[in-house]
């Protein structure tokens, strides 16, 4: 049983900055392929997909959003099973339940991976 457990979440204003938290707990998930995802209020009704905010790749790389890149900064605790996203110049479109997610053991990811775990999510949201 893999468990995700991520913190952090809150409102702020428009140009503030978040640090989201997650702990991962239990067997058999990566520690090399994990990454934030998001969805917009809404979006799960209409069918649309979650979006990939930030992820580290096999490689150790990190790769981001093109909407994020320059104020996100994703990074992991020395002992690899806490995962960070530090969020700066957040905007209202920034305003989303995010998740933190990762792939089972072994695996190799790079570019647009999809997760196959999942924390429960928390809550950004980004007033004008």
């Amino acid at each position: 049983q893999v468990q995700l457990v991520e913190s952090g979440g809150g409102s702020v204003q428009a140009g503030g900055s978040l640090r989201l938290s997650c702990v991962a707990s239990g067997y058999g998930y990566s520690t090399r392929c994990m990454g934030w995802f998001r969805q917009a209020p809404g979006k799960e009704r209409e069918g649309v997909a979650r979006e990939g905010v930030a992820r580290i790749n096999s490689d150790g790389r990190p790769t981001y959003a093109d909407s994020v890149k320059g104020r996100f900064t994703i990074s992991q605790g020395n002992a690899k099973d806490t995962l960070y996203l530090q969020m700066n110049s957040l905007k209202p479109d920034d305003t989303a339940m995010y998740y933190c997610a990762t792939l089972p053991g072994g695996y190799d990811c790079s570019g647009s991976w999809w997760p196959r775990y999942w924390g429960q999510g928390t809550q950004v949201t980004v007033s004008s």
